[in-house]
């Protein structure tokens, strides 16, 4: 019995070091978090709220810089190529990271990365308020009667935005003609000096200006309506196009799964305890029309393959992504 006894101690006291030291990352130089997108938008706001608090848990500064491009997959790529220390990490949407290898942009399915997911964002028909559309009917009835003519603000192919245009166009059987910018917050700002007739881009990106009355809210890409703080509800776009398919949006931020484990521990810990109680978070996805709901690793993957098979689809079914998604198995939604 004592000779167990001792052998099982040291077997616990052998591993006890390793276990410790498996959580104990603690960078030694600054960490930086590339956002794929320009500065305003969706991404970028929400992770520099998100870095105010890594930089407490972590104990070190942590760097927000913005390198857009390609629909985010620049950004993406270069945090690819980083080294695997755990010091450089991007941000974004899930669906994006997911959507790059269908369109051919980046070749790395989002199984190869180490996902940290934080709010769900949801997108809205935003417009110009001289379009002339009090609501989100009259917008489709334009479209049907000038095919390709009315100009939608996104941020981008794979966008959220172009995610939520492309499945009302699919839904609706509506064309329109697809103005792109280089992140969220002057595809919105394009809609509010009238350049383009209507945004789909992100709640979170619009809220100020329909707070402000600078843009008309139609609709949100839900089936239950959507509630912004300081201005009120926002109908679902269900009560138009009932049998439209609406998934969350996942946004957060990855680096490579091969990161050392130590990174991922800690990641996982301060996810756990601190990000998963952040006051400033939820506070942010009040005010913004968003979803807080933390995850990370295996249940992150899950939460963001609702709308990555449905945005996949819709791309490579519009002719819009050079590969099949099942070549990267990404199932077809029922």
């Amino acid at each position: 019995m004592r000779r167990a006894f001792m052998a099982t101690a040291a077997a616990i006291f052998m591993a006890a070091p390793a276990a410790a030291q498996e959580g104990s990352w603690q960078p030694e130089e600054p960490v930086t978090i590339i956002v794929p997108w320009s500065a305003g938008g969706s991404t970028d706001s929400v992770t520099r709220v998100l870095a105010s608090e890594l930089e407490e848990a972590l104990d070190q500064t942590v760097v927000v810089t913005n390198q857009p491009g390609a629909s985010g997959s620049v950004g993406t790529t270069n945090a690819w190529e980083a080294d695997r220390d755990g010091l450089t990490w991007t941000a974004g949407a899930a669906v994006d990271l997911g959507s790059y290898p269908v369109l051919g942009m980046l070749d790395v399915p989002i199984e190869e990365w180490r996902l940290y997911l934080h709010i769900a964002n949801v997108a809205v028909v935003g417009a110009n308020p001289d379009a002339g559309y009090e609501n989100f009917g009259d917008l489709i009835d334009a479209m049907e009667e000038n095919p390709g003519e009315i100009t939608v603000a996104t941020a981008g192919t794979t966008s959220g935005g172009h995610n939520a245009m492309e499945a009302i166009a699919q839904a609706a059987g509506v064309e329109y003609r697809h103005a792109t910018y280089d992140g969220g917050n002057p595809a919105v700002l394009s809609t509010v000096s009238g350049e383009t007739d209507i945004t789909t881009q992100l709640a979170s990106e619009q809220a100020e200006m329909i707070r402000g009355g600078r843009i008309e809210p139609l609709a949100v890409l839900a089936d239950t309506p959507l509630e912004i703080e300081g201005y009120g509800e926002i109908p679902p776009v269900t009560e138009w196009i009932p049998d439209i398919v609406t998934a969350n949006n996942y946004f957060g931020i990855w680096a490579p799964k091969d990161i050392p484990e130590n990174v991922k521990a800690t990641m996982d810990e301060i996810w756990e305890n601190q990000i998963a109680n952040s006051e400033e978070l939820q506070e942010y996805a009040a005010q913004n029309g968003a979803i807080f709901d933390p995850s990370y690793g295996e249940e992150a993957q899950e939460k963001a393959r609702p709308i990555l098979r449905q945005n996949a689809w819709l791309l490579y079914d519009a002719n819009k992504a050079e590969n099949n998604p099942e070549e990267f198995g990404i199932e077809r939604p029922e």
